[in-house]
């Protein structure tokens, strides 16, 4: 029988996201809170057996994550099966509907779907997966658990965490192109991570009150950055209607994608129908934060 596995590669969102300073190495130490959206901000790929590695790539976002050999779901196919010592190969497919360098990680969970459905086509051991992912890029780890985390080190150690609910949230990017590369430049010309330190545990919370009103003192530390390179960016942060009024409003990794936190999914949804009538061309979805459903 002809066997197609299929999982979706949801939006990774940080809730907050400190940044340290340059290292030698060119990289920087993390310290961010993670979750990830439900099946309305996802990728999703699918995977059946074959003598070689393809991907073929669908979807409103197509065009711009593109096939070629730099796409990180072939990269991760490609590391796994070395990592491995194997010689199988796989037809993987990826509808690709979340924007690209968004600050949402998409990449990064295409990868991490690649990693989970190729370890079960192949039947190796979920190790391999675990050992390939932090050279993928920093957000893979995370994503390849997909459970709420704190993401720390250069993304290589994650901490799973129990939050007190699913978060109902909106995402929306107004359609700017934001890489990270030059954000962290900017970051770090301005002698960005003075003073670092890692949260630690996360503090006991009864709930969605409690959460937010802890989030609202970490930060984004990418955010300034970003919006000196991008000044639009400064209007995206303003363009959520006045009600319903959210929670929390904050730029998600290195931009250009925001996250809006509301006490139901119905204001989320209320606020997402009226961010979409005033910025039609927007990419906005109302959504559960929390952990990955991959089906």
């Amino acid at each position: 029988m002809h066997q197609i596995l299929s999982a979706l590669a949801p939006a990774k969102v940080n809730l907050f996201l400190h940044v340290g300073p340059l290292k030698p190495n060119g990289r920087h130490d993390l310290d961010s809170l993670v979750v990830f959206a439900g099946p309305e901000a996802a990728d999703r790929l699918s995977v059946e057996p074959s003598d070689i590695l393809t991907l073929s790539v669908t979807g409103p976002r197509a065009a711009d994550a593109g096939a070629g050999p730099d796409n990180l779901v072939l990269k991760a196919a490609r590391a796994l099966r070395a990592e491995a010592g194997i010689a199988s190969g796989a037809a993987l497919h990826l509808e690709k509907n979340l924007p690209v360098a968004a600050g949402i990680g998409g990449g990064s969970a295409d990868a991490a779907a690649t990693l989970h459905l190729l370890t079960r086509l192949w039947g190796i051991n979920p190790r391999h997966a675990r050992s390939v992912a932090p050279g993928l890029g920093g957000d893979v780890p995370v994503a390849l658990l997909g459970t709420p985390a704190f993401m720390r080190g250069e993304g290589e150690r994650v901490e799973p965490v129990t939050l007190p609910a699913p978060l109902p949230a909106v995402l929306y990017n107004p359609g700017i192109a934001c890489p990270t590369g030059p954000v962290f430049e900017r970051f770090d010309k301005a002698s960005g991570g003075a003073g670092f330190a890692e949260t630690g545990p996360l503090p006991p919370l009864a709930g969605m009150n409690e959460l937010v009103t802890w989030l609202s003192g970490q930060r984004n530390d990418l955010a300034a950055p970003a919006r000196l390179l991008i000044p639009a960016l400064g209007r995206a942060t303003r363009a959520l209607p006045p009600l319903p009024l959210p929670m929390l409003t904050r730029m998600s990794g290195s931009g250009a994608t925001f996250l809006a936190l509301y006490p139901t999914l119905a204001a989320a949804q209320e606020s997402a129908e009226l961010l979409s009538a005033s910025h039609p061309g927007w990419w906005v979805r109302a959504t559960l934060l929390g952990g990955t459903d991959r089906s």
